[in-house]
């Protein structure tokens, strides 16, 4: 066998040789909400391309964005940790609440070069690798701030990644841009349209080499803007929509979400023309909830909140021939699972040492099993935000969240109750100490930052903007 496979080494052509290893697209929305997509019960927004991703593919009905903000979330995509972990726990460059009763942690506004992330890892094994879109992992306030582009942390190419959270250009998500590795192209092109542009080059340049093409949507980020034949659109079919399940209306975030879908149709329209898309996995999923109200189909509250709302996020992945078509999973998972899964589609060592807290769910996605080794997710943000800084816990069909200030908790059965609006606390005493001392010990095992009581607390001054 052994020989057989050398005489293919030097029979074969390389661009033949490097088809055993899958292509990566890897679709990351920013502030998508449980409830923006057709397959996940949108009916005012249109998803036809996304809704046919998932009906060729896997949708998963409990994943997970490690925080209810971007920074942390998009870097344990990268790591495989836990945010508590990396010391990233709050978008860069959070904010400041005046007069808090707690202090916030002292924590990092960037990933360690130490850390070999998803990228480093698939380059190492001869990947191409693209970044396109928005990056927001960089200490903008620190003199290393140049060494933490994309480029830095293991992709041959960045397209629009810097340190914005939105685009902050002269036209914002219309031209012109003001990205690293952008054109501006002409009056009225739309962001998601162009950086759609480059990442069709990338498959064009790449599609005979093994490759990874991470793109990161600004979109569905705000300010809310849309080309403006889709914002016409959505404001007729507005008019007279019938809003039996309460959904956001706001016709320029519909047509940001249609500019989306289009996009994502291009993308594997590419991939068939290229006679690829059968050795290219696509996954698509959000960093945290969407920051509008009535886009998580009925979750409570939204990004920036403890609650389901903010961290549950729309999940769909497609592998022909390994992933079966229509199907669903209903395991919990979260995305520090992605860097360990994917070096096991590449047929590549796991590296149990960097992605800490990460587990493959490839046996998920082909069905080979149900479910996963692992019954318990945790969250952890010391910050102020819309909510008070918090830790959270679900373990199985139960979800305990902890606000630091003062101690209260809150308890939920997801099961009975997926909305979590009755907190029961109170008829479950037991079950709620188990909760909160295993989420101390997870929280001692990593390492988590806590925040400190401030001295200077002045409870008759007023507190500072409330988020």
């Amino acid at each position: 066998m052994k020989l057989i496979y050398l005489l293919l080494l030097f029979v074969l052509p390389s661009s033949l040789l490097a088809k055993e290893k899958p292509n990566f697209v890897f679709l990351l929305v920013d502030d998508l909400g449980w409830g923006d997509f057709g397959c996940y019960g949108a009916t005012f927004y249109e998803t036809p391309q996304i809704d046919k991703l998932a009906k060729d593919g896997m949708r998963f009905t409990n994943s997970y964005a490690a925080c209810t903000v971007c920074s942390p979330s998009r870097a344990s995509i990268l790591s495989g940790c836990y945010p508590a972990r990396l010391h990233l726990t709050d978008w860069i460059t959070g904010h400041n609440r005046n007069n808090p009763i707690l202090n916030i942690p002292q924590w990092k506004t960037k990933i360690d070069h130490q850390r070999v992330l998803l990228p480093e890892a698939l380059k190492a094994a001869d990947y191409a690798t693209a970044f396109l879109g928005k990056w927001h992992l960089m200490p903008i306030d620190q003199p290393d701030f140049d060494q933490h582009y994309p480029t830095s942390h293991g992709f041959d190419i960045n397209v629009g990644g810097r340190e914005w959270a939105q685009p902050k250009g002269p036209g914002k998500y219309f031209s012109p841009f003001g990205m690293p590795g952008l054109d501006d192209g002409k009056k009225g092109d739309f962001l998601t349209d162009k950086l759609t542009d480059a990442a069709l080059k990338f498959l064009d340049e790449k599609k005979d080499e093994p490759f990874l093409l991470y793109f990161s949507y600004y979109t569905l980020h705000g300010p809310n803007m849309a080309p403006p034949a889709l914002v016409k659109k959505y404001t007729a079919k507005a008019k007279t929509f019938d809003n039996k399940k309460n959904e956001n209306l706001n016709p320029k975030r519909a047509g940001m979400v249609e500019a989306l879908d289009n996009s994502v149709g291009r993308i594997v329209a590419k991939l068939e023309q290229l006679g690829i898309a059968d050795n290219t996995v696509i996954i698509l999923t959000g960093d945290n909830g969407g920051n509008a109200d009535n886009t998580t189909a009925g979750l409570r509250d939204f990004k920036g909140f403890s609650h389901e709302g903010g961290v549950r996020e729309p999940f769909v992945a497609k592998w022909p021939g390994k992933i079966a078509a229509g199907s669903s999973c209903d395991e919990m998972v979260i995305s520090t699972d992605f860097y360990p899964t994917m070096l096991e589609m590449a047929g590549l060592p796991l590296k149990p040492e960097q992605h800490q807290d990460g587990v493959s769910i490839l046996p998920l996605l082909t069905g080979k099993s149900q479910s996963l080794d692992r019954d318990t997710l945790y969250w952890h943000y010391p910050h102020y935000h819309r909510t008070l800084p918090y830790g959270a816990i679900r373990q199985g069909d139960w979800k305990l969240i902890e606000f630091f200030e003062k101690g209260t908790l809150e308890l939920f059965n997801l099961k009975t109750d997926p909305f979590e609006k009755n907190n029961l606390i109170e008829n479950n005493p037991e079950k709620a100490q188990a909760l909160l001392k295993n989420l101390a010990g997870w929280r001692k095992s990593v390492g988590a930052q806590m925040p400190t009581k401030n001295p200077d607390y002045d409870p008759n001054k007023p507190r500072g903007k409330k988020w």
